[in-house]
């Protein structure tokens, strides 16, 4: 910069005093001109992978009892949907003011440590439970265990009440998960296709709840445009059958499996854009903003699987596969939707997106054969 004086001379290593990264001084006073194709070539990569939103305002939207009331048939999931709406208000207002610390009882059977927030999000789900007539059965990620609330309930819930609990500290996305099956069914011998429904919450900046309806997955955000509640911000969303964005997860069982390395590859090579958290809630729930992507979570000897069925992936399952996406079991390449729940606590691995990026996930890993 004119007036700054610089010690550093040609060939010798500097520090931008703009950006802060490291240069070598070129050893003459003036760089050579770039080509202006070159130029655009570097410029596409920093614009046009960023993948930003293409939504545009409406003049109105609809609330979430209006939309459900048309999408919603059954007047009895209604209810227990926007009893579960108002559960995800609840815990967004407590993460806005808790403390993330440790909670002074440590109740998870599962040996995972417990937070604050997380005790708190399970505790205002059992609530639900009990005051809710329509539920009969209740399971908890927290426990290993299928609890009858009401004997005479329509639906069985299952949930996972804050997923992320390892980031909420950094204070990056987390999520609530739900899965609700009839008591017809129950959950211990189901499969996530006989799901009535399911939801996911997503506490960012904003708190947005996808849940699938009659006709597809909705969007609804909360406390939008000065609404005390729930406004319908996408409809009928659509996950694409090609994607260019990839999130990998498990990444130390490509050590075991060679196979899982080179399809990371083939993403990087072909300059995929990553988008990976850590977080499952914002790294799957990026699928239906961005209307395209991919997860990936398979499972090794020394790296096995850690999501659960019934608290995770069938849930996510239902959501996806009624957005055009598409699901894999991570072993045989079926969809997740068709694995039987026989153990509450049951892992499994998941591959779950866009079409084409699970087809090639079970391509490249040699499931189905």
């Amino acid at each position: 910069p004119r007036g700054v004086r610089s010690l550093a001379k040609p060939g010798m290593l500097a520090v931008s005093l703009i950006s802060g990264s490291a240069y070598t001084l070129p050893s003459r006073a003036r760089a050579p001109r770039m080509d202006a194709a070159v130029a655009k070539d570097a410029a596409f990569g920093a614009s046009h992978t960023s993948f930003y939103t293409d939504a545009v305002a409406k003049a109105s939207y609809e609330t979430l009892g209006e939309v459900l009331e048309a999408k919603c048939a059954d007047p009895e999931l209604r209810s227990v949907l926007g009893t579960m709406f108002d559960g995800c208000g609840t815990i967004t207002e407590a993460l806005r003011k808790e403390l993330v610390t440790v909670a002074e009882k440590q109740e998870s059977v599962f040996g995972d440590v417990q937070l604050g927030v997380d005790v708190l999000a399970d505790d205002l789900m059992w609530d639900i439970c009990k005051t809710e007539p329509l539920i009969k059965e209740g399971a908890s990620e927290e426990e290993p265990e299928v609890r009858e609330m009401h004997a005479d309930g329509k639906f069985c819930v299952c949930w996972d009440p804050l997923d992320g609990s390892s980031i909420v500290d950094n204070n990056w996305a987390v999520g609530t998960i739900l899965g609700i099956w009839g008591a017809e069914t129950g959950i211990l011998g189901a499969t996530g296709r006989d799901q009535k429904a399911s939801l996911v919450a997503l506490y960012g900046p904003r708190t947005t709840v996808f849940v699938t309806l009659d006709d597809g997955v909705y969007e609804f955000t909360y406390g939008a445009n000065g609404v005390d509640g729930w406004l319908c911000s996408r409809d009928r969303i659509q996950i694409s059958q090609e994607s260019k964005i990839f999130a990998p997860a498990n990444m130390r069982a490509a050590q075991d499996l060679p196979n899982y390395a080179k399809l990371i590859d083939y993403w990087m090579t072909n300059k995929y854009t990553l988008r990976y958290s850590g977080g499952l809630v914002p790294d799957i729930c990026q699928q239906f903003t961005k209307r395209q992507g991919v997860f990936a979570n398979p499972t090794s000897e020394s790296s096995p699987a850690k999501l659960r069925l019934a608290f995770e992936a069938a849930p996510f399952g239902l959501l996806v596969e009624k957005a055009g996406g598409k699901t894999s079991d991570g072993v045989s390449g079926a969809s997740i939707l068709d694995t039987k729940i026989t153990g509450i606590d049951q892992r499994t691995p998941l591959c779950i997106g866009s079409a084409s990026e699970v087809d090639r996930f079970n391509l490249v890993l040699g499931l189905g054969k």
